[in-house]
């Protein structure tokens, strides 16, 4: 399950595991903050999600509220209003997940962490000046570029 920057197209945080829970997903969710250092910010980011188990749970919308942050779960049967997410599931699986044959769960996990790894420093988005999207991060959060407003 991972965490994406629509408007940077990092993936900022994942879980990667035989199950994903709502205990899971809030932990994405804290490390996602950590990482872009926005705990003691006062205007958090919206998360976006669908409506699976581990997002529709009291648990992780009780972790939404202690964090402050907005959650937005799309309309059932409209995976466009998710497209960003649907768009790298989609990549993960035609780039990583089917070119593979995993010989335990630990090959797996390392594969998936290593493409994602690639994905932020290496894959290259017409959306952030075809930049990849941590050098696109680094280069906003320094302010030396500009992007386009991201319809969601």
């Amino acid at each position: 399950m991972p965490i994406i920057d629509v408007f940077d197209r990092c993936i900022v945080a994942y879980h990667i595991g035989l199950s994903c829970e709502a205990k899971d997903a809030g932990i994405a969710l804290k490390s996602a903050l950590f990482k872009r250092q926005l705990f003691m910010v006062d205007q958090k980011p919206v998360i976006r999600s669908d409506n699976g188990p581990q997002f529709i749970s009291n648990l992780f919308e009780g972790t939404c509220l202690k964090l402050g942050v907005e959650h937005e779960r799309i309309p059932f049967k409209t995976p466009n209003l998710n497209a960003h997410m649907e768009a790298f599931n989609a990549i993960l699986e035609e780039e990583c997940l089917s070119r593979h044959e995993f010989a335990s769960y630990a090959e797996a996990y390392a594969t998936v962490a290593d493409f994602i790894r690639s994905y932020n420093e290496n894959r290259i988005h017409s959306a952030t000046k075809y930049l990849p999207p941590l050098e696109c991060y680094q280069l906003l959060k320094n302010n030396q570029i500009e992007l386009k407003p991201v319809k969601v």
